[in-house]
């Protein structure tokens, strides 16, 4: 049997793939800075894409797309805030926040692409956490 990360990696690189035929330009994979990770930053028509990729063998307990709850997001925004200070400065870029899951065991994987499935007004200042300032 596949191991987790194992099984995660597979379907960043099918989603990869996916986004990669479908026009996206493929920037990074598995970008981090400080605790915080992009699976993939890709743009699209000159807007920055932040990708979370879900990967899951089936939904029988809970979607794939559930697993990004209010901590994961607040994560991706902080990621992608650096991310933008780092390699655009103070240059304005249009980004959003994509998630895509893939589900089942291959080769039939099922994919399916949320665009613009939250956006950075989204953050919440969680209990109990250290938030980084833009």
């Amino acid at each position: 049997m596949t191991s987790l990360r194992d099984f995660g990696n597979i379907g960043e690189e099918i989603a990869a793939r996916y986004l990669s035929d479908g026009g996206f330009v493929l920037h990074h994979r598995q970008w981090r800075s400080l605790q915080h990770e992009v699976d993939i930053v890709a743009e699209w028509h000159g807007e920055i894409v932040f990708v979370e990729v879900k990967t899951r063998r089936n939904e029988y307990y809970a979607t794939a797309r559930s697993a990004v709850d209010q901590k994961k997001m607040n994560n991706l925004i902080l990621a992608a805030r650096h991310y933008m200070n780092y390699y655009y400065h103070d240059e304005a870029r249009p980004y959003r926040f994509d998630i895509i899951t893939v589900v089942g065991e291959g080769p039939d994987y099922e994919l399916t692409h949320y665009r613009r499935a939250f956006s950075p007004k989204d953050y919440r200042r969680l209990p109990g956490t250290e938030d980084a300032e833009w």
